[in-house]
């Protein structure tokens, strides 16, 4: 189990962190954010269902087609949380050292005339506040890491629970 955990979280977590290395450098190249976040959480679901081949593969080749939901559950967990905290040291390591001014070229682009044109003024306020409060979060490595696994986690735990669900089999015969 241990094997499959680690190698499937690895392999997760190292196309999680190209594709977001690859997005954000497309986004600078570009100059604009735009459709940024939908990219970021299908590259996520995606780097994820490796974690479905990894319990499935468990269960198929060593656990004799059978693989309690609990057991799934934990797998799944643990490789969900080796594969985020890859993505939280390659986006840490790729923002401290590619891309510092990040969170200002986010609160320009999203705060820009062309964005808040179109919105209201509580609308502009409430963007504002929240790019502040990331300003906070990034003012300290903690407060990077802890954004980043809000970003990524609550994406692995759903894909856990699914992966649990849909792989969980009691007994051999029913397919």
């Amino acid at each position: 189990m241990k094997k499959n955990v680690f190698v499937y979280g690895l392999i997760s977590g190292i196309c999680v962190t190209t594709l977001m290395a690859c997005s954000i450098a497309y986004c600078y190249s570009k100059g604009s954010f735009d459709g940024s976040m939908l990219v970021g959480y299908i590259a996520m679901i995606l780097s994820f269902s490796v974690i479905f081949v990894g319990v499935k593969n468990y269960r198929d080749q060593v656990g004799g087609g059978i693989i309690s939901f609990g057991k799934a559950l934990r797998m799944s967990l643990l490789m969900a949380l080796i594969s985020s905290t890859l993505y939280v040291v390659g986006w840490m390591i790729v923002y401290y050292t590619i891309f510092p001014d990040f969170i200002e070229k986010l609160a320009a682009y999203q705060l820009s005339p062309a964005k808040t044109s179109q919105m209201s003024a509580a609308q502009v306020t409430a963007i504002r506040d929240q790019m502040d409060m990331f300003r906070d979060w990034y003012s300290t490595p903690l407060g990077v890491a802890g954004a980043t696994y809000m970003e990524i986690l609550p994406v692995g735990i759903l894909v856990a629970l699914v992966t649990a669900l849909v792989l969980k089999r009691k007994d051999r015969r029913i397919l």
